[in-house]
């Protein structure tokens, strides 16, 4: 397979890129920092960098870049400095997406030969509400991502990237299928190990959350991208990943 993943510098993204190129895939990576992945591009000769900041490419680099791909990883975020949770772009994430997504569509529609759609996987958060779920919060909940959504840009993005998928492209793009990644409180451990993944959070992401090792968030989105039957299960979803510590 060929994948186009948008964040793969980041601390996620990093390990989503190992561990395709690790399993035989092909990476297009977009990233602003090219040296921060060149281990792996002389370790393999399947990774490509594309060295570019997303806000400022045009529909025809983004067009470009989707050409020939089966699919699409976003490992987006913001950074946890003032001017990465205030300052512009405050909807990355969001429009990132739509664009990947419209882009998709238009290069699977120029398609010679009819083709599965393509596999959009968007690494969310549990502080993310699945609303075809109508998963239960209490109002303590709800009162603390209301004062988030308000005060914290990047909250706002994550719902409205979700929302993007959920709403707009699941409603009327059949060319693009979806999966919503959402990890619980992430933590750096060295090595994939046991997780479980539930539809809804099983513990408050607010006032009891569990934790997730990124490199489990990247296991999860490298098996759903090439795994039919896995993403046959949770397509049009938005699972919860947790660190079977957390919930066992």
């Amino acid at each position: 397979m060929t994948v186009l993943i948008a964040g793969a510098t980041g601390a996620t993204g990093r390990l989503l890129v190992r561990l395709l190129l690790e399993r035989g895939h092909r990476v297009r990576a977009i990233v602003r920092s090219p040296h921060v992945l060149d281990e792996l591009r002389e370790r393999f000769g399947t990774l490509e960098l594309i060295q570019a900041g997303i806000s400022e490419a045009s529909d025809v680099d983004l067009s470009g870049w989707v050409s020939g791909c089966d699919a699409i990883a976003s490992c987006l975020g913001h950074n946890l400095t003032l001017k990465g949770l205030f300052a512009p772009p405050r909807r990355l994430v969001t429009d990132a997406t739509r664009r990947l997504c419209d882009a998709a569509a238009r290069a699977h529609a120029g398609r010679a030969q009819p083709s599965r759609p393509v596999r959009f996987v968007l690494m969310n958060t549990t502080g993310n509400t699945n609303r075809d779920l109508n998963e239960p919060r209490s109002v303590a909940h709800r009162a603390v991502i209301w004062t988030l959504r308000h005060l914290l840009p990047p909250q706002a993005d994550n719902e409205e990237a979700a929302e993007v998928l959920r709403t707009g492209i699941g409603a009327g793009t059949p060319a693009v299928e979806w999966v919503a990644v959402r990890p619980d409180g992430l933590v750096d451990d060295p090595e994939v190990s046991d997780y479980r993944v539930f539809p809804s959070p099983v513990r408050d992401p607010v006032f009891d959350a569990g934790k997730t090792s990124r490199i489990n968030v990247a296991d999860f989105m490298a098996r759903l991208i090439t795994d039919d039957g896995l993403w046959t299960a949770w397509k049009g979803q938005m699972p919860v990943v947790y660190n079977a510590s957390s919930v066992d």
